[in-house]
């Protein structure tokens, strides 16, 4: 069971709008080591795992990893919340910005969208907790 507290982790308060900002750090929310892949797979993960303690621990750190998709999110928004569009086409956020417009979509940086192929629930154990210290390795 998961308690939402509803407000942010850390509050985010952006007031410029800066598109080619928010195209990178799309990839934090939605790319192959972003926090939406990395909250499944901690989720997905805690079944295989044979200790209640980790078990839990996985499912701490799974929730946790939604509240930074939540901060992620929000950054994003923020920062293209009120483009004009001079700066929808300067920053090269005009492709995003028809399918989307302020939404906030699951995306690499290039555009690809997020795929659950990007993430690995393989029930080994060793296997599962190695692949997690990469991904998060790879967003610090």
């Amino acid at each position: 069971m998961f308690v939402y507290e509803k407000k942010l982790q850390y509050p985010v308060r952006i007031k410029n709008c800066n598109p080619r900002l928010a195209s990178v750090i799309i990839s934090q929310y939605g790319g192959p080591d972003g926090e939406l892949g990395a909250s499944l797979r901690y989720l997905s993960q805690r079944y295989a795992m044979p200790y209640p303690e980790l078990k839990g621990l996985l499912t701490d750190i799974g929730t946790e990893e939604l509240g930074h998709l939540e901060m992620v999110g929000t950054l994003v928004h923020q920062l293209t919340r009120n483009l004009n569009e001079e700066q929808i086409k300067t920053a090269g956020f005009d492709t995003y910005f028809v399918d989307h417009t302020t939404g906030v979509y699951p995306q690499f940086a290039s555009g690809y969208p997020w795929s659950a192929s990007t993430m690995q629930v393989t029930g080994d154990i060793i296997a599962d907790l190695t692949e997690d210290l990469a991904a998060d390795g790879a967003i610090a």
